[in-house]
């Protein structure tokens, strides 16, 4: 049974911490390159592999005592929210193109880019978290993934607009909040047991 809740709510975190990620801006500079088709089946595909390892993990962090599992999903969203708000530009990573135009090698080039790009990612240890936080790796699997899909789609087909009207200071800070008050909610959990 899929959790709506669950799904809405992990949709929310992850694309919202994906947005300010060099992901997006891979996408969107794929996007502008290649057929979008070509380069969203790629980046797809990475993506449901990017979160059935992630979920594998936070399955295995479930095995872990009720209130130590807490501790530790707390202290991991903390992480993220100050990885979130101390990071760093970095968008100067070139994309290197693939030798022709053809669906095969497109979206491999994208796959490839995506799945180096995204492995012990934010977003892959927060969706291994909320895996473990909510015991619901259908639901969370979801939502993570179509928050990932969303945002690369918007990398590829909007980017450029997106950025004109939404800052992306803003977009991260607002990532990192949502992500204190999840920390702040496992942590009181793992307090009052």
């Amino acid at each position: 049974m899929i959790s709506l809740t669950v799904t809405a709510l992990v949709f929310g975190v992850i694309f919202l911490a994906e947005l300010p990620d060099k992901t997006a801006l891979a996408s969107l500079m794929l996007g502008t390159r290649y057929r979008a088709s070509y380069v969203f089946a790629g980046v797809a595909a990475a993506f449901v592999v990017h979160v059935a390892l992630a979920l594998a993990a936070g399955s295995l962090l479930t095995l872990l005592p009720h209130r130590l599992l807490q501790a530790i999903v707390g202290a991991a969203f903390l992480i993220g929210a100050a990885m979130l708000l101390f990071k760093k530009d970095d968008d100067d990573e070139e994309v290197r193109k693939p030798a022709d135009q053809s669906f095969w090698k497109v979206s491999g080039a994208g796959f490839m880019l995506i799945l180096a790009a995204e492995f012990g990612d934010l977003t892959q240890i927060m969706t291994a978290n909320l895996a473990a936080r909510y015991d619901d790796p259908v639901s969370v699997g979801l939502g993570a993934v179509l928050g990932l899909w969303a945002v690369a789609a918007l990398g590829i087909v909007g980017g450029r607009t997106l950025m004109r009207y939404v800052p992306l200071t803003l977009i991260t800070r607002v990532a990192a909040l949502v992500m204190l008050a999840l920390a702040g909610f496992s942590l009181y959990e793992a307090a009052v047991g």
